[in-house]
């Protein structure tokens, strides 16, 4: 049986890629574990530390921007935002990632740099704690993965031609 189609899929080798990871700094215990893992993934696939760029804002809500920034520079292959937003008796958690999910996804479309979210979003501290490195794994290192299979998938597209 002959095949007709063309299959493109990312592949999980990070060398040579230049990849961005940005923090929020509220629930700090929680997204440096996030940064670790994510981090660990990069180095564990190929990627030089040299070529891994982390920077910091205060919250979740903020990520966007410095994503942003980056995805506009035309230095990084990928972009990751890290962090952790914890319920609490208003409705704020939810408003504050409805916005940055948002954010992010337009801001890939604009610039074409994938950006990956890597935010953890949980009800309590136990689901953060399981979400930053204990049972339920670690979505930073998730997200690092994604990060290099879409940066990698891009790379065997072909190029959109300009208008």
């Amino acid at each position: 049986m002959t095949q007709i189609s063309t299959i493109l899929e990312g592949k999980l080798d990070a060398t040579g890629l230049k990849i961005g990871i940005v923090c929020a700094r509220f629930n700090s215990i929680f997204v440096e574990q996030l940064l670790s893992g994510a981090e660990d993934a990069l180095v564990r696939h190929g990627a030089d530390p040299k070529d891994i760029t982390v920077a910091w804002v205060p919250g979740s809500f903020e990520t966007p921007l410095v994503i942003q920034r980056m995805a506009q520079s035309g230095k990084f292959d990928a972009l990751i935002g890290l962090g952790v937003v914890i319920q609490g008796a208003t409705q704020h958690a939810n408003m504050i990632n409805a916005e940055v999910s948002k954010a992010f996804s337009q801001i890939s479309l604009a610039t074409g740099v994938p950006v990956v979210y890597g935010v953890v979003t949980t009800e309590n501290i136990e689901q953060a704690i399981e979400r930053s490195g204990s049972k339920a794994g670690n979505r930073g290192a998730s997200a690092a993965t994604t990060a290099i299979e879409m940066a990698n998938l891009l790379k065997a597209l072909p190029k959109t031609p300009r208008k």
